[in-house]
């Protein structure tokens, strides 16, 4: 027994080995291409063993992976660090967990074609409907730091380097079965060319692919400007006054702005304090800025703000409204609504506003309010976020130019970033506060995000955080003019304005889609299966 959990301690480190290197290492993504073999040869040494409650080492090494790639986490919050982990990796052994069951009921490779379905479907899932979701470690992220090989992803979105991830390992797995228990001399040379063909096929051919693929660009172009401030997130607001850090910003931006030509000027996330979205014009920052850009007629700015929607009704206009204020002659209450936004202003007065639809958990959103809103007040709270996100997608306007603003967290979710580009949007823009996890890979990790958003739809995107790394990223992932971290800088570029759409934007998520239909599929057979 102590030779078996020496086995699996090698093989659980190999696996976490393996599958983290790609979130932290630039240019290693290939390795998760075998990065699970480790771990279906434990759970296939377990199966032949008889091993009980092998659970807990799946589960051990997906804490593991899991700890390795996202303890930054923490820097933010220990607790939501410890829940991400733990929380995350049950879930993938949950889904592991269900291959197993089905193993028993189908045979040959039937279970190994529901444990990629499952998976892929359950990425899905994170990515589209849940409310408490974390899908950063989605195996197809593991080329945002090797985007030459991904440039399908215009194809397939992220989900299809999921798909790649399990062809590979399940065909390096497959070879490694057939060598350990000796099948493999009995095969016909035909079997044997096919099967080595088959799994050259699968590490080659995407790559090909990829190689093959070219973007041609429209010509057209926009101005942008970037401003990094660095301010500290922690101290925001209690170091250096509002007034100081609008400042601050319009020095760093004011040389770089181009006269005669319309241009865009970017802020980060929530870079100005709270205000009431039905006053904005008697805002203080606002009206500098007004002032500002009327030196710089041809400009536009797009800056992230804390906000509130208020309103005057008998009852709240949703569950996680505040009540402000007693009611008036007619029971009548104040209400506000809390909002992280995207803002955009120029000479005119004219002024757009976009609410952040992805929230974080907890430190924005409450998930599944109606049971949790209750229970915090049961409980003598409110302890989470209360923010309420936008229910449609829509654009922001550079004159007559539409683009997308992903603000933060939104940047992680694919297939969300293609409903900027089917409204119209000509190019993306991130804006962000990536400080929170200090100089970590966290920060890095999420500006890859945007190199693949980029791949995706095929549009430019400008990235503006309030500390590095902005930058604006090429429509194949490459980025430019990118900007250190943790120092007071600006950057000037263009962006090229598309409005071809990429068949991922025009079909939407076909990968995940088909995976949800096999799972579906797979488990019913295995549920009217006898043991096998």
């Amino acid at each position: 027994m102590k030779s078996k959990t020496s086995v699996f301690i090698i093989l659980a480190l190999l696996f976490t080995l393996l599958m983290s290197l790609p979130w932290l290492v630039p240019g290693t993504g290939a390795l998760a291409l075998v990065g699970l073999v480790p771990l279906l040869v434990m759970e296939r040494l377990a199966a032949q063993s008889g091993v009980k409650h092998f659970w807990w080492w799946h589960y051990l090494a997906f804490v593991l992976w899991n700890a390795v790639t996202t303890w930054w986490v923490a820097n933010a919050t220990l607790g939501g660090a410890v829940f991400a982990v733990l929380a995350n990796a049950l879930q993938m052994s949950l889904v592991f967990g269900a291959f197993r069951w089905v193993k028993r009921r189908l045979g040959g490779v039937l279970p190994y074609i529901f444990l990629a379905a499952a998976w892929i479907a359950w990425e899905k899932y994170y990515l589209t409907v849940a409310e408490i979701s974390w899908p950063w470690l989605v195996l197809g992220n593991a080329f945002a730091g090797t985007t030459p090989l991904i440039q399908w992803y215009s194809v397939t979105g992220s989900l299809g380097g999921s798909l790649w991830v399990w062809l590979t390992n399940l065909s390096v797995f497959g070879l490694v079965t057939a060598w350990a228990d000796g099948s493999m001399g009995e095969w016909t040379p035909k079997a044997g060319i096919s099967a080595l063909t088959g799994t050259v096929l699968a590490f080659l051919g995407p790559i090909v692919w990829s190689l093959c693929m070219s973007f041609q660009p429209s010509g057209k172009e926009l101005s942008v400007v970037i401003g990094q401030p660095s301010l500290d997130p922690y101290e925001k607001f209690e170091s250096l006054p509002q007034e100081a850090q609008d400042k601050r910003f319009l020095s760093l931006v004011d040389g770089l702005v181009p006269e005669g030509k319309p241009s865009l000027v970017i802020a980060p996330e929530t870079f100005t304090g709270s205000f009431f979205l039905d006053e904005i014009g008697l805002n203080a920052s606002f009206r500098r800025y007004q002032k500002w850009l009327k030196g710089h007629p041809d400009a536009t700015l797009l800056f992230g703000a804390s906000a509130y929607d208020r309103s005057i009704s008998y009852s709240a206009p949703s569950i996680l409204s505040y009540d402000r204020g007693r009611a008036d002659a007619e029971g009548r209450h104040l209400w506000l609504t809390s909002r992280n936004s995207a803002v955009v202003t120029d000479t005119s007065g004219r002024c757009e506003v976009f609410h952040k639809s992805k929230l974080v958990v907890g430190t924005e959103l409450t998930p599944y309010p109606k049971v949790f809103v209750p229970l915090e007040k049961l409980l003598g709270g409110p302890y989470m976020g209360k923010c309420v996100g936008q229910k449609e997608i829509s654009c922001l306007h550079v004159g007559d130019i539409p683009f997308g603003t992903a603000v933060c967290y939104e940047s992680v979710y694919g297939e969300y970033c293609t409903g900027y580009v089917r409204k119209g949007a000509q190019f993306l823009t991130v804006i962000t506060n990536d400080a929170w996890w200090g100089d970590t890979p966290g920060y890095r990790q999420h500006f890859n995000y945007s190199r693949l958003r980029a791949i995706e739809t095929r549009r430019w995107v400008a990235r503006c955080g309030n500390t590095g790394i902005s930058a604006i990223i090429g429509p194949d992932g490459k980025y430019l003019n990118e900007t250190p971290w943790w120092q007071q800088s600006a950057l000037y570029g263009k962006v090229g304005l598309e409005t071809s759409l990429t068949p991922f934007v025009r079909y939407g998520d076909i990968v995940g889609r088909v995976s949800v239909l096999l799972f579906a599929l797979l488990s019913l057979a295995a549920l009217f299966r006898r043991k096998h």
